[in-house]
């Protein structure tokens, strides 16, 4: 029953984000994360899926991939400590805090395009959600700076196959 009920939980969040993006909404970063809020914190949404952490770095894990629309899902698992490299995406992103906390820290471009400066920062936590669009200067870093494994659901707009190589902007600093 519980498996039934968390394959429930995670097609019916699939499902928001596709409603989301039916339609071409003029910022799918925005529906997406609306879509997120409401799926992110449900403690039955990863119930039965191997999610495990990784010593050295967060790691992802799809949970769904609309290859022909071209966006995907992944769970990303944070350790006490890891952090994402300061980066912009290329492509538009949503995220929504499922377990645990998280801070998004917030930078702009600085006299040196590879050192962005901090503009500020703001906790997450379950249920909280965070977009960007593709853009250069829109840019941040997410880090958990708690003492608990935090997980994130994160939506971006391009297949998981190109997550590595067309994902981010990654800042030096």
């Amino acid at each position: 029953m519980n498996v039934i009920a968390a394959r429930s939980s995670l097609d019916a969040m699939v499902a928001s984000i596709a409603a989301a993006l039916r339609g071409t909404p003029a910022d799918p970063a925005a529906a997406v994360a609306d879509a997120l809020g409401a799926h992110a914190a449900d403690p039955l949404l990863l119930l039965g899926r191997d999610c495990p952490c990784r010593a050295e770095t967060y790691i992802r894990h799809l949970l769904h991939e609309d290859a022909a629309q071209g966006w995907a899902v992944a769970a990303l698992v944070w350790r006490p400590g890891q952090m994402s490299p300061i980066h912009a995406h290329k492509a538009w992103c949503a995220v929504g805090v499922h377990r645990g906390r998280l801070t998004e820290t917030f930078y702009t471009p600085g006299d040196d395009p590879e050192c962005p400066v901090q503009t500020g920062a703001a906790l997450r936590r379950p249920g909280d959600t965070s977009h960007g669009p593709a853009r250069p200067d829109a840019i941040h870093r997410l880090a958990n700076l708690g003492t608990e494994t935090a997980v994130s659901i994160h939506a971006y707009g391009l297949p998981y196959g190109r997550f590595c190589t067309d994902l981010n902007r990654v800042f030096a600093a």
